[in-house]
């Protein structure tokens, strides 16, 4: 699977990490698969693109429509966060496309940053590394 996860609910975090070679479709699959839970709900995101080689014909219309409907998925009681690990040129740019749609949507209550190191977005979150005892899926 090219998008793996762990759910941390003692932190109320999941914890996203790309592998090898993503598409549109799996960046869609993951939003719709995860955030259509209702025990995440409100929970902040650190997603992991480190591992990601290649990303499949991507396109600006794509990441706008990720970014609405992830807006729409999110918990209007609830301000969290959300943290890209991007270090390579491309997810880089794309996550910071991500992150300004997002900011344009006025449904968003997830404040976003792309991030070139594990290390600020996870201090950004204000988090340690993830513990190995998260649910993983």
């Amino acid at each position: 699977m090219p998008i793996e996860y762990q759910i941390d609910h003692a932190r109320r975090v999941v914890f996203a990490k790309g592998v090898g070679s993503i598409t549109s479709e799996d960046l869609f699959s993951y939003q719709r698969d995860v955030w259509s839970r209702p025990e995440v709900a409100g929970y902040d995101e650190l997603a992991d693109m480190t591992d990601v080689r290649h990303i499949v014909n991507p396109t600006s219309g794509q990441i706008r429509k990720l970014a609405d409907l992830s807006a729409s998925m999110d918990n209007p009681a609830a301000l969290s966060r959300f943290a890209i690990v991007a270090p390579h040129g491309l997810a880089f740019g794309l996550g910071r496309m991500y992150e300004i749609y997002r900011e344009m949507n006025e449904q968003s209550t997830k404040q976003c940053r792309v991030f070139r190191t594990r290390q600020g977005a996870l201090d950004w979150l204000g988090l340690e590394e993830s513990p190995q005892n998260a649910d993983e899926n």
